[in-house]
């Protein structure tokens, strides 16, 4: 018995905030929304899709947002995506301390949640 793959990765947001997550997930990071099946749809959020990459957002009524834990999506292009996220005003951070092979950033979506993004070199 083993994993074999992830199935999606979700995050939490604040309620009433999907059009910031549409925003966002769709016109900074090219997502594309796939429909929530019918007997979620009552409880909110936003379902995205790029390639084989699942991620859906979540409402989270004591919303905080998470600024340690995250996802890291493999990009192939780094830079055109930190000046979508500069141009748009969204907080972002490339410090970080480098990975063997990998160019890297974080930044964070309209809620803070933190993202890393990396782009094999």
């Amino acid at each position: 018995m083993a994993i074999i793959s992830i199935d999606h990765v979700q995050i939490a947001m604040p309620e009433a905030q999907e059009n910031a997550a549409r925003t966002f997930y769709i016109n900074i990071l090219g997502f594309t929304e796939t429909p929530k099946p019918s007997a979620l749809l009552k409880r909110g959020g936003a379902w995205f899709q790029s390639g084989n990459v699942q991620l859906h957002l979540g409402i989270e009524k004591d919303f905080h947002p998470a600024r340690k834990a995250h996802p890291a999506f493999i990009v192939d292009n780094l830079d055109t995506i930190l000046e979508k996220v500069q141009q748009a005003g969204y907080e972002w951070d490339e410090s970080q301390p480098p990975l063997d092979g990998y160019k890297r950033a974080h930044i964070y979506d309209p809620f803070g949640n933190r993202i890393e993004l990396m782009e094999k070199e």
